[in-house]
């Protein structure tokens, strides 16, 4: 028998319609990096949009991991948890330690436009089962009980992806 190890991908897009009070504090800190930072590109200000200077301006992709040191604080927050992905009993329980972050699209001249994702990456999960739309998780340090090993159901919801998968023996 094998063990089913996977590790789950959660895109959180971010933007100017973002409810969330952490999302705002993301979207406002990641622009404001943005403007700075993309100074160094664009010192003569020729190019508005992101997309510009990514065709126009070599090492423009760069602006990815510069604008992202505006997050760290945001993600200390999380206490490693990823944010939104809530199991049937609407707790958090996905663990991530790993993270990417990515530009969209932003424009200097409209705030509105601006748009950024974060790929929050979980640690390794077991992958006991798949019920209705719900996957049956635990994971690979999990608490054993007398009753067995404790689960977790998750509900499998929009963005979310298996990053990766392997077979392991049990």
């Amino acid at each position: 028998m094998t063990k089913r190890i996977i590790r789950l991908c959660y895109r959180k897009v971010i933007d100017a319609s973002s409810q969330k009070q952490w999302d705002q504090y993301v979207f406002e800190s990641t622009y404001s990096e943005y403007l700075l930072q993309s100074q160094l590109y664009d010192p003569g200000r020729k190019f508005d949009s992101f997309s510009e200077l990514l065709v126009h301006v070599p090492g423009a992709e760069k602006l990815h991991f510069l604008v992202s040191a505006a997050i760290t604080g945001y993600l200390q927050q999380l206490e490693g948890k990823i944010p939104d992905m809530l199991n049937s009993l609407g707790k958090q329980f996905l663990v991530f330690s790993n993270y990417r972050f990515e530009i969209i699209n932003t424009s200097r001249s409209n705030k509105n436009n601006h748009q950024a994702a974060i790929s929050f990456f979980s640690e390794p999960m077991i992958w006991h089962d798949t019920i209705g739309t719900n996957l049956l998780l635990s994971p690979v340090a999990g608490e054993a009980t007398n009753d067995g090993v404790l689960t977790e159901l998750f509900p499998i919801q929009p963005f979310v992806s298996i990053y990766s998968f392997k077979n392991e023996p049990a």
